[in-house]
C-alpha cells in the first residue's frame, strides 16, 4: 500500500536565551543555568519577533534557562507553554558545568558513546524523535516553537533535514534568529 503525504506541522526552532554560563564559556549540560542581563533582552525580543505569529503552542526544554526564555518571550500571550524534558541539552554527565573547550575536545566521542554517567548524541536525537511523535494529530496544520539547545536542533537538523548526526556535532553551533521546520505527517 502507497503511503500518500499528509498535513505538516511548522515547527519554529529558537534556542535558549544568552545565560551567565555562556558569558563565561561553561558548557551547562543539563544543570539548569540562568539568563543573563542579555539574555532576558534576548528573550523580551524573541517575544516581539514572534508576536505577529498565530502559534499552537509554545514547547520548551524543562531546564531552567530555556523555562525563563519562553516565559519572557511568551508569558502573557495566552499561548499554552508546555515543558518537556525530551527537548533538553545532551546530558553531559560528569563534564556537565565544565569549560566549552573540555566539551569541544570529546564531543566527536559521543555521537553514539555516552558520556561518563550522561548520554550520547543518538540518545539526544531518539528523545526528540519521541517527541515529535507525539505531535499530530493535535498539531496537524498548526505553527508551534519549540525551545531548546544546540543538541536539540542537531537533533531537528538530522530528523527533519536528513543531515548525519556526526556532520552536525562535529560542526559548530551558529545562532541565529530561529529556524523553520516542517514535519510532514504521514498518513
Amino acid at each position: 500500500m502507497k503511503r500518500r503525504r499528509g498535513p505538516s506541522i511548522a515547527i519554529v526552532f529558537e534556542t535558549h536565551s544568552t545565560t551567565t554560563d555562556n558569558e563565561r564559556w561553561i558548557a551547562s549540560g543539563w544543570l539548569d543555568g540562568r539568563l543573563s542581563p542579555l539574555g532576558r533582552r534576548q528573550a523580551k525580543e524573541l517575544g516581539e519577533r514572534r508576536f505577529v505569529e498565530e502559534l499552537a503552542a509554545v514547547f520548551t526544554s524543562d531546564l531552567g534557562r530555556a523555562v525563563e526564555t519562553a516565559r519572557i518571550a511568551f508569558g502573557g500571550r495566552g499561548v499554552p507553554i508546555l515543558h518537556d524534558w525530551r527537548l533538553r541539552e545532551c546530558n553531559y554527565g560528569a563534564l556537565n558545568g565544565t569549560p566549552v573547550s573540555t566539551l569541544e575536545a570529546a564531543r566527536m566521542l559521543h555521537v553514539y558513546e555516552p558520556y561518563p554517567d550522561g548520554e550520547s548524541y543518538s540518545q539526544v536525537v531518539a528523545r526528540v524523535r519521541s517527541f515529535l511523535g507525539d505531535l499530530p494529530p493535535r498539531y496537524e496544520n498548526e505553527r508551534i516553537v519549540v525551545i531548546g539547545h544546540s543538541a536539540t536542533k542537531w537533533a531537528l537538523d538530522h530528523l527533519l533535514e536528513g543531515i548525519p548526526l556526526p556532520e552536525l556535532v562535529e560542526g559548530s553551533f551558529r545562532w541565529q534568529p530561529g529556524w523553520l521546520y516542517s514535519l510532514v505527517v504521514d498518513v
